[in-house]
């Protein structure tokens, strides 16, 4: 059969409710079409609620939420910024809008998020040369919790302050807290491919009032306290629309069952895949963690395999599956070509190794079956 004969099964596609439209519906009727409005209110109180952080300020992107996090912590030009290699460009991006330098760290190998000996070698050596990085972005990779308690006691050691991104991370947790609520700020995104999705979204979360208020005022352009609009800082246009929090608030009463199912998901993987030569499901969960599962994904060793992962994923193709490659390190793209990188073989291991899945919460058990015989057909041939 050929690709077009198959319905087309996505990485991480949206998968609403029956509750976004009634949301939407009542903003359209009371005329709450506004940026601000009851919606976003409501939104930002059910963040609040089921992560327990204190305060929320939603916004347009994850991106922006790590933008206006470290604007927050007070980065600027000149600074530096640790961040791990393993992540997706958005990450870093916001770094260079403030003028400051990354300073990429290598993964460990388990939840291939930041390796807590290769952070310490980095806060070392800025420490011999009499610097101070001015924050750490701590990334929960593909809904994998970081080891927190041993990255946290590193961080802490050498006085340096922690944004949380769980941009893919909204329930997971780590010791039974929920993530983004670990670092002095934390984020997440709503994109529309994430695990719960507003269309395009973000959020930080703080306990910091003074925080959350400062990031609402910078969100809506830094307008002063006057009869007219007065500018003293710069500001952004950020804010979330009510429109879009309405579908925010539909996707939160579905949130557990969505993180039940990808979990159900990672699991069918590896009863299907994991044994066969040179397959390794990942990442692996740290001790105390218990991961979202946002995307599954897959690692074949080529000492035991002759398939490679582009091999793998046009060969899924043919049925009309997409899959992806994991993040290109940021060490290896071009846009950060002379930024310093401590290690760097773990993450590039990664990347040469590795394919996310479908994953998506409205896979049924045909979507997963049709992946996996695609997969053992693919390894048994050697095609």
């Amino acid at each position: 059969m050929r690709s077009q004969d198959y319905d087309r099964l996505y990485l991480s596609p949206p998968h609403l409710g029956r509750h976004e439209l009634n949301y939407l519906h009542k903003a359209i009727e009371d005329n709450w079409v506004a940026p601000a409005g009851p919606n976003l209110d409501g939104f930002e109180r059910d963040i609040c609620e089921f992560t327990g952080a204190q305060h929320c300020v939603a916004l347009t992107s994850g991106t922006a939420a790590i933008h206006l996090g470290l604007r927050l912590l007070g980065v600027g030009p000149g600074d530096e910024v640790l961040c791990p290699s393993f992540t997706f460009v958005a990450t870093a991006n916001p770094i260079l809008y403030l003028g400051a330098t990354p300073v990429f760290i290598d993964s460990e190998a388990e939840t291939w998020n930041i390796c807590p000996e290769r952070l310490r070698e980095a806060l070392e050596e800025r420490q011999r040369q009499g610097r101070r990085p001015k924050a750490l972005i701590l990334v929960h990779l593909y809904g994998m919790p970081a080891r927190l308690r041993e990255v946290l006691a590193v961080a802490a050691e050498f006085g340096v302050p922690v944004l949380e991104d769980a941009a893919e991370a909204l329930g997971a947790r780590y010791e039974g807290q929920p993530l983004g609520t670990f670092g002095e700020v934390g984020l997440f995104s709503f994109n529309g491919n994430k695990i719960l999705t507003t269309s395009g979204g973000g959020a930080i979360v703080t306990n910091n009032a003074a925080w959350a208020q400062k990031a609402r005022f910078w969100a809506t352009q830094a307008k002063d306290d006057a009869p007219y609009y007065q500018h003293s800082e710069l500001g952004y246009n950020y804010r979330l629309s009510n429109l879009l929090a309405g579908i925010g608030r539909g996707q939160m009463e579905l949130l557990e069952d969505r993180v039940k199912k990808r979990r159900e998901i990672f699991a069918w993987y590896t009863k299907y895949l994991a044994h066969l030569p040179g397959v390794t499901l990942g990442p692996t969960e740290p001790t105390g963690g218990r991961s979202n599962r946002w995307l599954t994904c897959l690692l074949l060793n080529p000492a035991e395999t002759t398939i490679s992962p582009e091999q793998l994923r046009q060969h899924l193709e043919t049925r009309n599956i997409e899959s992806r490659p994991l993040w290109k390190p940021l060490h290896l793209q071009p846009l950060f070509a002379t930024t310093p990188c401590f290690g760097g073989n773990i993450c590039e291991e990664l990347f040469n190794q590795g394919l996310c899945l479908p994953s998506g919460s409205a896979m049924t058990e045909a979507d997963l079956r049709r992946v996996t015989d695609t997969i053992q057909d693919a390894l048994r041939n050697g095609n």
